[in-house]
Protein backbone atom coordinates (compact mmCIF):
# COMPACT_ATOMS: atom_id res chain seq x y z
CA UNK A 1 0.00 0.00 0.00
CA UNK A 2 1.37 3.54 -0.57
CA UNK A 3 2.22 6.06 2.09
CA UNK A 4 1.83 9.75 1.80
CA UNK A 5 4.20 12.38 3.10
CA UNK A 6 2.67 15.72 2.23
CA UNK A 7 5.24 17.40 4.91
CA UNK A 8 9.08 16.78 4.28
CA UNK A 9 11.93 18.77 3.89
CA UNK A 10 14.53 17.05 2.43
CA UNK A 11 15.44 18.97 -0.65
CA UNK A 12 19.44 19.87 0.37
CA UNK A 13 20.71 23.51 1.38
CA UNK A 14 17.92 25.59 0.55
CA UNK A 15 15.79 25.88 3.53
CA UNK A 16 16.34 24.55 7.67
CA UNK A 17 16.07 21.26 6.40
CA UNK A 18 18.59 19.45 5.12
CA UNK A 19 22.26 20.79 4.87
CA UNK A 20 23.79 18.32 2.11
CA UNK A 21 22.72 15.65 -0.51
CA UNK A 22 24.12 13.26 1.53
CA UNK A 23 21.65 13.74 4.40
CA UNK A 24 19.41 14.06 2.12
CA UNK A 25 19.36 10.65 0.70
CA UNK A 26 20.08 9.36 4.03
CA UNK A 27 16.19 11.21 4.90
CA UNK A 28 15.41 9.48 1.88
CA UNK A 29 16.39 6.03 3.64
CA UNK A 30 14.77 7.08 6.34
CA UNK A 31 11.48 7.66 5.04
CA UNK A 32 11.03 4.12 3.28
CA UNK A 33 12.02 2.63 6.52
CA UNK A 34 9.18 4.46 7.93
CA UNK A 35 7.16 2.93 5.01
CA UNK A 36 6.88 5.78 3.21
CA UNK A 37 6.41 5.25 -1.24
CA UNK A 38 5.60 8.65 -2.13
CA UNK A 39 6.63 12.35 -0.61
CA UNK A 40 5.88 15.68 -1.06
CA UNK A 41 8.73 18.10 -0.74
CA UNK A 42 7.77 21.07 1.12
CA UNK A 43 10.75 23.79 1.67
CA UNK A 44 9.76 27.01 3.20
CA UNK A 45 8.85 29.96 1.33
CA UNK A 46 8.23 33.69 2.06
CA UNK A 47 8.20 32.95 5.77
CA UNK A 48 10.41 36.03 6.40
CA UNK A 49 14.04 33.76 6.53
CA UNK A 50 13.38 31.59 3.45
CA UNK A 51 12.17 32.20 0.25
CA UNK A 52 12.19 29.36 -2.69
CA UNK A 53 10.71 30.25 -5.75
CA UNK A 54 8.65 27.84 -7.75
CA UNK A 55 10.91 27.70 -10.41
CA UNK A 56 13.72 26.94 -7.87
CA UNK A 57 12.06 24.03 -6.26
CA UNK A 58 11.31 22.47 -9.37
CA UNK A 59 14.91 22.00 -10.64
CA UNK A 60 16.23 21.09 -7.09
CA UNK A 61 13.31 18.80 -7.24
CA UNK A 62 14.61 16.98 -10.08
CA UNK A 63 18.33 16.87 -9.30
CA UNK A 64 17.38 15.07 -5.92
CA UNK A 65 14.77 13.02 -8.36
CA UNK A 66 17.65 12.11 -10.00
CA UNK A 67 20.20 10.95 -7.19
CA UNK A 68 17.03 9.13 -5.58
CA UNK A 69 17.32 6.58 -8.85
CA UNK A 70 20.78 6.45 -8.93
CA UNK A 71 21.28 5.17 -5.10
CA UNK A 72 17.92 2.65 -5.67
CA UNK A 73 16.20 4.28 -3.25
CA UNK A 74 12.62 3.59 -3.77
CA UNK A 75 10.71 7.27 -2.67
CA UNK A 76 8.70 8.66 -5.57
CA UNK A 77 8.91 12.54 -4.96
CA UNK A 78 7.11 15.38 -6.32
CA UNK A 79 7.78 19.22 -5.99
CA UNK A 80 6.19 21.56 -3.28
CA UNK A 81 6.04 24.37 -1.01
CA UNK A 82 5.22 25.32 2.71
CA UNK A 83 4.14 28.85 2.15
CA UNK A 84 3.92 31.03 4.92
CA UNK A 85 0.38 33.17 5.34
CA UNK A 86 1.25 37.13 4.47
CA UNK A 87 0.51 39.70 2.77
CA UNK A 88 2.18 39.33 -0.33
CA UNK A 89 0.51 35.54 -1.41
CA UNK A 90 -2.23 37.06 -3.71
CA UNK A 91 0.32 38.17 -5.89
CA UNK A 92 2.77 35.49 -5.41
CA UNK A 93 -0.21 33.27 -6.94
CA UNK A 94 -1.19 36.25 -9.81
CA UNK A 95 2.68 35.65 -10.53
CA UNK A 96 2.50 31.72 -10.80
CA UNK A 97 4.77 31.15 -8.19
CA UNK A 98 3.07 29.17 -5.78
CA UNK A 99 3.55 24.90 -5.76
CA UNK A 100 0.49 23.03 -4.92
CA UNK A 101 0.51 19.64 -3.29
CA UNK A 102 -1.62 18.57 -6.23
CA UNK A 103 -1.08 19.56 -10.12
CA UNK A 104 -4.64 20.61 -10.33
CA UNK A 105 -3.65 23.52 -8.06
CA UNK A 106 -5.92 22.62 -6.12
CA UNK A 107 -4.52 22.49 -2.14
CA UNK A 108 -2.03 24.38 -0.90
CA UNK A 109 0.19 23.99 1.76
CA UNK A 110 -0.19 26.70 4.05
CA UNK A 111 1.54 27.72 7.54
CA UNK A 112 1.18 29.94 9.92
CA UNK A 113 3.59 31.76 12.28
CA UNK A 114 4.77 29.63 15.38
CA UNK A 115 2.99 32.19 17.76
CA UNK A 116 -0.02 33.39 16.14
CA UNK A 117 -2.85 33.71 13.58
CA UNK A 118 -3.11 36.98 11.74
CA UNK A 119 -5.98 39.00 11.98
CA UNK A 120 -6.03 39.12 8.33
CA UNK A 121 -6.06 35.16 7.95
CA UNK A 122 -10.20 34.61 7.68
CA UNK A 123 -10.08 37.46 4.86
CA UNK A 124 -7.04 36.07 2.98
CA UNK A 125 -8.16 32.54 2.99
CA UNK A 126 -11.71 33.55 1.99
CA UNK A 127 -9.80 35.15 -1.28
CA UNK A 128 -7.80 32.03 -1.74
CA UNK A 129 -11.03 29.76 -1.53
CA UNK A 130 -12.81 32.20 -4.31
CA UNK A 131 -9.77 30.64 -6.78
CA UNK A 132 -10.59 27.70 -6.10
CA UNK A 133 -7.68 27.02 -3.66
CA UNK A 134 -8.60 24.40 -0.51
CA UNK A 135 -6.01 25.96 1.79
CA UNK A 136 -4.32 22.98 4.18
CA UNK A 137 -3.04 23.90 7.28
CA UNK A 138 0.07 22.85 8.59
CA UNK A 139 1.10 22.03 11.71
CA UNK A 140 -1.68 23.70 13.66
CA UNK A 141 -1.21 21.47 16.92
CA UNK A 142 2.27 23.39 17.40
CA UNK A 143 0.71 26.70 17.15
CA UNK A 144 0.89 28.46 20.40
CA UNK A 145 -2.56 30.97 19.78
CA UNK A 146 -4.61 28.12 18.27
CA UNK A 147 -3.20 25.67 21.64
CA UNK A 148 -4.68 28.56 23.59
CA UNK A 149 -7.94 29.23 21.41
CA UNK A 150 -8.91 25.92 19.87
CA UNK A 151 -11.81 27.59 18.08
CA UNK A 152 -9.47 29.56 15.70
CA UNK A 153 -8.94 26.32 14.04
CA UNK A 154 -12.44 24.95 14.40
CA UNK A 155 -13.77 28.21 12.49
CA UNK A 156 -11.16 27.81 9.52
CA UNK A 157 -11.31 23.89 8.92
CA UNK A 158 -15.49 24.51 9.37
CA UNK A 159 -14.69 27.11 6.48
CA UNK A 160 -14.04 24.53 4.45
CA UNK A 161 -9.86 24.22 4.92
CA UNK A 162 -8.42 21.23 5.80
CA UNK A 163 -5.21 20.30 8.13
CA UNK A 164 -2.49 18.22 8.48
CA UNK A 165 -1.10 16.95 11.67
CA UNK A 166 2.74 15.90 12.67
CA UNK A 167 3.44 12.38 13.41
CA UNK A 168 5.74 13.54 15.81
CA UNK A 169 3.34 15.78 17.93
CA UNK A 170 0.85 12.36 18.52
CA UNK A 171 3.66 10.31 19.26
CA UNK A 172 4.80 12.85 22.41
CA UNK A 173 8.30 14.42 20.91
CA UNK A 174 6.86 18.00 21.21
CA UNK A 175 5.89 16.96 24.81
CA UNK A 176 2.47 16.11 26.67
CA UNK A 177 0.59 18.90 25.66
CA UNK A 178 1.04 19.01 22.18
CA UNK A 179 0.45 15.08 22.08
CA UNK A 180 -2.86 15.71 24.35
CA UNK A 181 -4.15 18.61 21.81
CA UNK A 182 -3.42 16.27 18.51
CA UNK A 183 -5.33 13.27 19.93
CA UNK A 184 -8.62 16.01 20.77
CA UNK A 185 -8.28 17.50 17.17
CA UNK A 186 -8.44 13.64 15.56
CA UNK A 187 -11.72 13.17 17.39
CA UNK A 188 -13.02 16.18 16.52
CA UNK A 189 -12.41 15.52 13.11
CA UNK A 190 -10.50 19.05 12.53
CA UNK A 191 -7.33 17.34 11.00
CA UNK A 192 -7.60 14.70 7.96
CA UNK A 193 -3.92 13.86 7.57
CA UNK A 194 -0.77 13.13 9.23
CA UNK A 195 2.47 14.61 7.61
CA UNK A 196 6.23 13.80 8.96
CA UNK A 197 7.74 17.41 9.01
CA UNK A 198 11.10 16.30 9.04
CA UNK A 199 13.90 17.46 9.06
CA UNK A 200 17.91 16.87 9.66
CA UNK A 201 17.08 17.82 13.24
CA UNK A 202 17.03 15.09 15.96
CA UNK A 203 13.65 16.36 16.87
CA UNK A 204 12.21 16.03 13.81
CA UNK A 205 12.86 12.45 12.49
CA UNK A 206 10.36 10.42 10.80
CA UNK A 207 7.85 8.86 13.35
CA UNK A 208 4.73 8.47 10.41
CA UNK A 209 4.68 4.39 11.51
CA UNK A 210 4.27 5.35 15.17
CA UNK A 211 1.92 7.42 14.53
CA UNK A 212 -0.13 5.08 12.18
CA UNK A 213 -0.15 2.49 14.68
CA UNK A 214 -0.92 4.76 17.99
CA UNK A 215 -3.73 6.00 15.06
CA UNK A 216 -5.42 2.65 14.64
CA UNK A 217 -4.94 2.01 18.54
CA UNK A 218 -6.73 5.39 19.65
CA UNK A 219 -9.47 5.26 16.63
CA UNK A 220 -9.39 2.34 14.84
CA UNK A 221 -8.18 0.73 11.49
CA UNK A 222 -10.72 2.49 9.39
CA UNK A 223 -9.54 6.50 10.91
CA UNK A 224 -6.10 5.49 10.22
CA UNK A 225 -7.01 3.78 7.00
CA UNK A 226 -9.33 6.69 5.82
CA UNK A 227 -5.68 9.53 7.01
CA UNK A 228 -3.79 7.30 4.18
CA UNK A 229 -6.16 7.62 1.76
CA UNK A 230 -6.85 11.53 2.29
CA UNK A 231 -3.14 11.94 2.17
CA UNK A 232 -3.25 10.49 -1.76
CA UNK A 233 -6.47 11.73 -2.07
CA UNK A 234 -4.56 15.50 -1.73
CA UNK A 235 -1.75 14.33 -3.86
CA UNK A 236 -3.84 13.58 -6.61
CA UNK A 237 -6.37 16.47 -6.70
CA UNK A 238 -9.35 14.65 -5.69
CA UNK A 239 -12.49 15.66 -3.51
CA UNK A 240 -11.93 15.53 0.81
CA UNK A 241 -14.74 15.66 2.85
CA UNK A 242 -14.55 17.16 6.02
CA UNK A 243 -16.78 17.02 8.60
CA UNK A 244 -15.39 18.99 12.16
CA UNK A 245 -16.79 19.15 15.16
CA UNK A 246 -16.66 22.06 18.37
CA UNK A 247 -13.87 20.46 20.95
CA UNK A 248 -15.77 20.36 24.42
CA UNK A 249 -13.80 21.92 27.13
CA UNK A 250 -13.81 20.01 30.36
CA UNK A 251 -16.26 20.94 32.79
CA UNK A 252 -16.05 21.99 36.49
CA UNK A 253 -18.77 21.66 38.50
CA UNK A 254 -18.56 23.16 42.07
Amino acid sequence: MSRVDLHCHLLPGIDDGSKSMEVSLQLARDAVADGITHALLTPHHMNGVYVNHKADVLKETAIFEHELVAHNIPLTVFPGQEVRINGELIEALDQDDILFADETGRYLMLEFPDNDVPSYTKQMIYDIQQRGIVPVIVHPERNTAILAKPNLIYDLVSRGCLAQLTASSYVGTFGKKVQRFSKQLIAAQQVNVLASDAHDLPERKYEMDDAFHKLTKDFGSKVAAQFEQTAQDILNGQTVQNAPIPIKRRQFWF
